[in-house]
């Protein structure tokens, strides 16, 4: 009885791990769908311009920022279709100002006309996608 129920476990570990892995899903939670995708990365990096220099999480929250923006930018900007969208082409936008930003001035704040700018590029992002863009 012990013996069934050990294979069983087993079975379903093994079920579950497969499954899993055929979810699509990236390190950062991208799906491949796009408007799901976008609107995760507009919501993280909010969150991220928001993060102080001196704020002793900055370090690996410009990482995993970075991270995401390449994961987003390489999955998506070989697709004709979606390069096409508005929504695309502005948020590549944005995210190569932040990326720019983190590049050349690592260890400074970003700044409030950039924050400001982000968040604009981001709003109009959003809507479009949602729209379809």
């Amino acid at each position: 009885m012990v013996r069934v129920v050990v294979h069983l476990v087993a079975a379903l570990l093994a079920v579950v791990v497969t499954l899993t892995g055929c979810s699509g899903a990236d390190a950062h939670g991208l799906t491949g769908r796009y408007v799901d995708d976008t609107i995760v990365v507009i919501a993280e990096l909010r969150q991220a311009v928001e993060v102080g220099v001196d704020d002793p999480g900055y370090r690996q929250v410009e990482r995993e920022s970075r991270d995401l923006m390449n994961d987003y930018i390489s999955r998506y900007r070989r697709n004709p279709r979606i390069k096409a969208l508005s929504s695309f082409t502005t948020m590549q936008t944005a995210l190569n100002s932040l990326a720019g930003h983190y590049a050349n001035f690592e260890n400074r704040p970003i700044p409030e006309k950039l924050r400001n700018r982000l968040q604009k590029e981001w709003k109009i992002a959003e809507l479009s996608v949602v729209r379809g863009a």
